[in-house]
């Protein structure tokens, strides 16, 4: 499975340009098989009183992950500011395949100290989904402090985890993402954006970890930059074999996750 991580800028609320933006990036790396963006990747997240706007926009953006999964024979996923069924705003992970049809992921764990509360509602269930042999755990941003909502029950091989990251917690970033690889014993895709909004700095930190903890893929910090690796399933399975860790993990249910 090859896998891109596409670390981008994103200017606030400029669709068209945004879209432009990664359309080029996307093609500086051809031949992947899944092609991983970030967090409300085409708007930055929106402000107050915008689900109007997020419902027109959703549909834009939805549409070009279409395209560009088809084009590129390849499937897409990152977040996007969606207004659901019931005109409430999420913030939602789309894994979008070639054929159009796509899973979601609405973010569970909103970000209360920026204020994402206040205008997302949290989703529910977690998901997974599969690809070409592999199975993905969809996670969003503040999700990856949280690790019993996203412990391996034996239902994936990797996880995805699309941000807005601040730069001035880039080693807490840095070392939750190894963390989780290492004791879900599983890949991780982690995806941040560089530059600069209203309220912080970004520096991306963009990585491929495979379940040894090793990177195995990176972008430059500060630079909007691609980067390719391949998700050795067979790898992977051997390790599991040889050091069941999973197997010996402890036997517990929580209410809700």
């Amino acid at each position: 499975m090859k896998t891109t991580i596409v670390q981008h800028v994103i200017r606030w609320n400029e669709l068209e340009w945004n879209l432009q933006h990664l359309t080029s990036l996307l093609d500086r790396q051809p031949g992947a098989d899944l092609y991983v963006l970030a967090e409300t990747f085409a708007t930055g997240f929106l402000a107050e009183g915008s689900a109007g706007q997020a419902e027109v926009q959703s549909r834009k953006i939805f549409c070009w992950m279409q395209q560009q999964a088809h084009r590129l024979d390849a499937a897409i996923a990152g977040s996007v500011a969606t207004v659901d069924d019931q005109g409430l705003l999420r913030n939602r992970l789309f894994f979008v395949r070639p054929d159009g049809s796509h899973d979601h992921y609405d973010k569970r764990h909103l970000f209360g100290y920026a204020g994402e509360t206040d205008e997302y509602v949290a989703g529910e269930q977690r998901v997974v989904t599969e690809w070409r042999g592999v199975r993905f755990l969809l996670q969003v941003c503040y999700d990856l402090r949280f690790p019993v909502f996203s412990r391996n029950r034996g239902d994936y091989d990797a996880i995805i985890y699309v941000a807005n990251w601040p730069a001035r917690r880039r080693e807490v970033w840095q070392t939750l993402l190894k963390a989780r690889a290492l004791e879900n014993q599983c890949f991780v895709v982690g995806v941040n954006i560089v530059g600069s909004d209203k309220a912080c700095e970004y520096q991306g930190d963009s990585v491929v970890i495979n379940a040894y903890g090793h990177t195995i893929a990176s972008c430059a910090s500060g630079m909007v930059e691609v980067a390719m690796a391949e998700l050795d399933m067979d790898e992977l399975q051997r390790f599991r074999k040889k050091f069941p860790v999973l197997e010996d993990g402890d036997n517990f249910n929580i209410d809700n996750v």
